[in-house]
């Protein structure tokens, strides 16, 4: 017999939606347009998409507990950023545009403020 108790997720997935929702209220307070959220294709995930005024802003957001093991804008890696970039040339490819695009981090590190790093790569 199947049960039927509801699967919760673990406490790290749970940390980064948070994280992510978060990211995403400030981002909408500080003017960007939302155009998607967690966008997947066999490249990767693109976390959220958004309009910064006519630039088409691809953001990562990474959030860390603490720094003890480098700070959630650290974790950024080139090998991140790469997948980051594939997976955007991929969601390019749906959508046709002449945009001019950015690549942004929002890092959040424990219970420090949001860091917005604009043209992070």
């Amino acid at each position: 017999m199947l049960s039927s108790k509801p699967k919760t997720k673990a406490a790290h997935l749970a940390c980064g939606e948070s994280a992510e929702e978060l990211a995403h209220k400030y981002l909408i307070d500080a003017g960007l347009i939302p155009i998607a959220r967690n966008f997947r294709c066999k490249q990767g995930e693109l976390d959220l998409i958004m309009m910064d005024g006519q630039a088409l802003v691809i953001i990562e957001v990474r959030f860390r507990k603490s720094d003890r093991y480098g700070s959630a804008a650290e974790s950024v890696t080139p090998a991140k950023q790469s997948r980051i970039i594939a997976a955007t040339q991929f969601y390019l490819s749906t959508i046709k545009t002449d945009r001019p695009i950015r690549f942004d981090v929002i890092a959040i590190t424990g219970k420090n403020p949001i860091n917005w790093i604009k043209n992070a790569f």
